[in-house]
């Protein structure tokens, strides 16, 4: 869809609905077109309290027979 500025100062909301269910919405200054409005990609955080991005199965590998007595034998005490 393509709408005056005027309009798209009015019906931002709407025109931002609808931009973020897919539709193409061009602004245009005296029927020029002359921006798009697009929503910015959702990222996934990569960072900070509370963020894991961790593949399940290097996880489980992390936990295999093997593994398990590598680490009881370093808490062996040696007397």
């Amino acid at each position: 869809m393509q709408v005056n500025m005027h309009e798209a100062k009015s019906q931002l909301s709407r025109l931002v609905r609808a931009a973020l269910a897919g539709e193409e919405v061009i602004i245009a200054q005296h029927g020029v077109p002359v921006v798009r409005l697009v929503p910015v990609p959702r990222t996934v955080r990569t960072g900070g309290w509370g963020c894991l991005d961790l593949d399940p199965a290097a996880v489980d590998a992390a936990f295999t027979p093997e593994v398990e007595a590598a680490v009881a034998a370093q808490f062996t005490s040696v007397d």
